[in-house]
């Protein structure tokens, strides 16, 4: 084997491995400029072989065998591309057993273990790189772990799903309702036949997870992310939003909080909310991905492009195996796990939110004041309420002050129990001033 060369095994070749494959063939020249060395394709394992791909891989790469491919002692990088968490899991572990350093873009399996593998890296002196398991070709793992290693993150805020931005987006700009833009976006290859991962913030929540492992240096696992889909998102509450010049969007939310002793503390969430149209992230259309980070020093900053899609994906699984090759020649590694802060991580009752709650009430004297004094016995201020007169009937739109989400869940449900209020005909939350 030449000693200016590095072996590279790619597991998978659905839609972001052919597109690797693609493109480790087709930019090989640049590669090995930019690396100091050949890149050679030594093996793709996939469950069958006679599929049919987007890309012509070489004869003879083509591999079931995906245990025997990660095992072999002359495969210096393994790119892990087929997601989920087994047989994904055993198959990293055992290429770092074996002496190989791995590229991986499987979100659900960082978020879920992701510190067997940092350990497991640690141990046997090689690199796990990830940056493709978040919003795509965005470079947004990369800073954290590294641009911003010399500030304090306090706030990170995305859109990290494309498929319910796209939904969330259509039902705003042109009156549609969840259903109907969730048609369209499987028609357009936006939304998968079985869209629940997407629209009930399962993938949302487990890149959740690993944006506030790096920004706050604790280790998050998708459980200890707070999760609401879109689901019930209506096009009543898109309209309600519209009316305060603000926009719904599914939001990744990982902040800092202050908590008593003075010690800081993690919050993870991802759920609908109202956000102002004048926020950066509120004018991120169609399937596209966003995140707006905010610290001490830096201010604020907003990552923005494809977050997700065979090709985008592709480009950040390349960007980390440049590095992660550059690491191999040079005999080094990378930044791995940071850990160190080790915070505790807020449940969703302790994180302070504000709502926006639309109440169907009887049209009569002193339900307002009935409705305010429900507020106010669970400490809740009220900062803007609107009401809306309609025959027999009326309907209270009250937005809240920041309280903790233990305290909002609870005034609502004693909204629910009084006799002069019919319906809570929507609740969700609010981020940012709105108008």
């Amino acid at each position: 084997m030449d000693k200016r060369s590095l072996r590279v095994a790619v597991l998978g070749c659905g839609s972001v491995g052919s597109q690797v494959v693609r493109l480790l063939q087709e930019q090989a020249t640049d590669l090995e400029a930019r690396i100091g060395a050949r890149i050679e394709l030594v093996g793709v394992a996939v469950r069958r072989i006679d599929a049919t791909r987007d890309v012509e891989v070489p004869d003879g790469l083509l591999t079931t065998d995906a245990d025997g491919l990660v095992a072999r002692d002359d495969v210096d990088l393994v790119i892990e591309v087929i997601g989920g968490i087994e047989p994904a899991r055993s198959l990293i572990l055992s290429a770092l057993e074996h002496g190989a350093s791995v590229v991986t873009a499987n979100k659900a399996l960082l978020a879920e273990d992701g510190p067997t593998l940092f350990e497991a890296a640690e141990k046997a002196g090689r690199d796990l790189y990830y940056e493709a398991a978040v919003a795509g070709a965005i470079p947004i793992l990369r800073p954290l772990r590294e641009s911003l290693a010399g500030d304090k993150v306090t706030r990170v805020l995305g859109i990290v799903n494309g498929t319910t931005n796209f939904i969330l987006d259509k039902m705003d700009s042109s009156g549609a309702g969840f259903a109907e833009a969730l048609e369209e976006a499987q028609e357009l290859g936006y939304a998968e036949a079985d869209p629940t991962a997407d629209v009930e913030g399962f993938d949302a929540a487990a890149k959740a997870a690993i944006l506030a492992s790096l920004a706050f240096h604790t280790r998050v696992t998708a459980s200890d992310v707070y999760r609401e889909g879109i689901s019930e998102v209506t096009a009543a509450d898109v309209q309600s939003a519209r009316e305060m010049n603000s926009v719904v969007k599914l939001l990744a939310i990982c902040e800092l909080r202050a908590v008593a002793g003075g010690d800081d503390a993690v919050a993870v969430r991802v759920h609908p909310a109202m956000i102002p149209r004048s926020h950066p992230l509120a004018s991120v259309r169609e399937a596209y991905n966003a995140v707006f980070v905010e610290s001490e020093a830096a201010g604020q900053l907003m990552f923005y492009g494809p977050g997700a899609g065979g090709a985008p994906t592709a480009s950040a699984v390349l960007g980390d195996l440049v590095t992660v090759a550059r690491n191999h020649l040079a005999g080094t590694r990378g930044v791995g796990e940071s850990a160190y802060a080790d915070r505790a991580v807020l449940a969703m009752g302790e994180t302070r939110t504000r709502y926006h709650v639309a109440i169907d009430v009887d049209d009569r004297a002193g339900v307002l004041a009935s409705v305010a004094l429900a507020f106010a016995e669970h400490d809740v201020s009220i900062q803007t309420v609107r009401q809306e007169g309609r025959g027999d009937d009326a309907q209270l739109v009250v937005v809240s002050h920041e309280a903790t989400d233990a305290q909002l869940s609870a005034t609502v449900e004693h909204l629910r129990g009084m006799d002069n209020v019919r319906e809570v005909t929507s609740v969700m939350r609010v981020e940012g001033e709105t108008e």
